[in-house]
């Protein structure tokens, strides 16, 4: 048989994942992630549903697993308050991140769920891939590069409207309840915060799919993954000497968004450097407030 996505022989063949998993065995070529994500979408055997949930997991499942060495370094002040940022502020406490845990759960499931259930008939229209097999790592790379600075752009100027007054005020006031930010905090944010910088996330690579063709849901996964990963890391409120600023010079860092939470102004950016170093002239001071 073809191993595509549009196949329902395999569903109707068959019962139990485990079943169509060696089914999907039976082609060579494919990788182990290809096996499971081409019996994904046979077993469920409704492709909206089935990008809904490897989606929603996806998301759910690295983001507090991502949070977790931050939440272990807050725990242990005597081991990592070396590395700590602000280390004039007390670690957040249990009852702080558990609080934070419970309002991103509501705005995970009320306000991104419906997006991530929508996102297959937008991918659809836009041209977006899901069938196997999965593009080369070159290509994964290279796009996912793309998605990174295009968002970038997109935060900073959409961040710095944000501190204006009265869209601080209406939108943005949420996410800097915590002037010492943690890495539960990185999507702490209002339903119309999260709602517009998630365009933010997953607009270039629909755009970029609708002009080339050429983009997968897999890269998507790994883009949305490592921009989850960025904001969290930005947000753990600890800079170790083998952060990835020291290295790379253009990369923002924690040390970098932890003063914008200090100082409610200024480090705009969501993981660059340029664009506040390019527009640093340009000032909203009179408009931001706290």
């Amino acid at each position: 048989m073809e191993f595509n996505l549009n196949s329902t022989v395999a569903a109707q063949a068959t019962t139990t994942y485990s079943e169509l998993f060696a089914l999907a065995g039976q082609n060579p070529k494919l990788s182990l992630l290809e096996k499971a994500w081409w019996s994904h979408y046979a077993y469920w055997d409704n492709d909206i549903l089935a990008t809904g949930i490897i989606t929603f997991l996806a998301h759910e499942i690295l983001y507090f697993s991502r949070c977790i060495p931050w939440i272990i370094a807050d725990a242990l002040p005597g081991v990592f308050h070396r590395y700590k940022i602000q280390d004039n502020k007390a670690p957040p406490s249990v009852k702080d991140q558990w609080s934070c845990v419970k309002y991103i759960l509501a705005i995970h499931f009320i306000v991104e769920l419906p997006m991530i259930v929508l996102f297959h008939p937008m991918m659809e229209f836009f041209g977006l891939k899901y069938a196997i097999p999965f593009p080369d790592l070159k290509t994964i790379a290279i796009q996912i590069a793309i998605f990174f600075f295009v968002e970038d752009t997109y935060h900073y100027w959409l961040h710095r409207a944000f501190h204006w007054g009265p869209l601080y005020r209406a939108v943005h006031r949420v996410h800097h309840q915590y002037a010492a930010p943690f890495g539960l905090t990185a999507e702490y944010a209002s339903p119309w915060e999260t709602m517009l910088l998630g365009l933010g996330t997953i607009g270039p690579p629909l755009v970029l799919g609708y002009f080339t063709g050429e983009v997968h849901l897999m890269t998507v996964l790994a883009w949305v993954a490592l921009r989850q990963f960025q904001a969290i890391d930005a947000h753990s409120g600890y800079d170790f000497p083998w952060s990835l600023r020291r290295i790379f010079p253009l990369w923002g860092g924690s040390d970098w968004h932890d003063d914008h939470h200090r100082y409610f102004r200024g480090n705009y950016s969501s993981s660059f450097k340029h664009w506040d170093g390019k527009f640093e002239f340009l000032s909203f001071e009179k408009f931001e407030v706290r």
